[in-house]
């Protein structure tokens, strides 16, 4: 019987068995070859810049500007006019309005000719429920979609004095500053959704602020799309009180916070 070490000389033969081992090991699993190696390396380098940072960022703006130009094409803004396809209706209706307001909002449809199309279809209380429900999911999408595409390449540019604050602010005080975009009626409901995906804000502090926070602006558009038919109605005037007042507020607020920032 053979051993692996020779007693005698103490050198090292090698066991038939696993000679036999060896060969079968070797014959069952086959050598790379160039092609191969070729294919696996080349597969490698597309994948990594079909997943760098720029090319999820330029992604990201060919969605947008396809959702855009399919509004443009599509025209919602006919509901207010022509009103729901006939198959809908009741709570079907409410949902698939909500599903259709956060789409429009992600391809960068204005929000109060959803909100007063809203109230027009639905009343105050659903058209209310619509067009919250439809803000958020919007907001939602349009976050996950700049966390997931834009963010790797546009936190490297947050260069800027103003930037880097702006992000320190989300970032650390997401919620309150959040809350106090969605309630300032000047501040741009994408703009500000892409500016939170792109700070280290967390998703469910965005989504809470986002839906406290547009209640007020929200219901005075929905009521004045309800009660649009009766515009002497004390409930259409105070909506567009409502509407009117925080918007020249916040004009005359931004106007001053230009000339002291000029003045700086």
């Amino acid at each position: 019987m053979l051993d692996a070490t020779n007693r005698s000389g103490g050198t090292a033969t090698a066991s038939p068995r696993a000679s036999a081992a060896q060969l079968t090991t070797a014959a069952l699993v086959p050598a790379a070859t160039p092609a191969t190696a070729l294919t696996t390396g080349f597969a490698a380098r597309c994948a990594r810049v079909l997943l760098s940072p720029w090319s999820r960022l330029s992604l990201l703006v060919v969605l947008l500007v396809s959702a855009a130009s399919a509004m443009l094409l599509l025209e919602p803004q006919r509901l207010l006019t022509d009103g729901l396809p006939s198959q809908l209706g009741g709570a079907a209706a409410v949902v698939a309005y909500a599903v259709a307001y956060g789409v429009c909002t992600v391809a960068f449809v204005p929000r109060p000719i959803l909100n007063l199309a809203a109230g027009a279809l639905f009343g105050s209380q659903l058209g209310l429920g619509a067009a919250l429900g439809g803000t958020v999911l919007g907001a939602g999408l349009a976050f996950c979609l700049g966390r997931a595409l834009g963010q790797d390449a546009l936190r490297p540019l947050l260069r800027g004095r103003w930037l880097k604050a702006a992000d320190h602010q989300l970032s650390r005080h997401g919620f309150r500053s959040m809350l106090a975009a969605r309630l300032f009626p000047g501040v741009p409901f994408a703009a500000s959704n892409y500016c939170a995906a792109v700070s280290r804000m967390g998703l469910l502090p965005f989504l809470l602020a986002t839906g406290l926070g547009s209640i007020p602006n929200t219901a005075a558009y929905v009521v004045a799309g309800a009660r649009a038919s009766t515009p002497t109605s004390p409930a259409f005037l105070i909506a567009l009180a409502c509407i009117t007042v925080p918007g020249v507020v916040g004009a005359v607020v931004a106007w001053r916070k230009r000339h002291q920032l000029r003045a700086r």
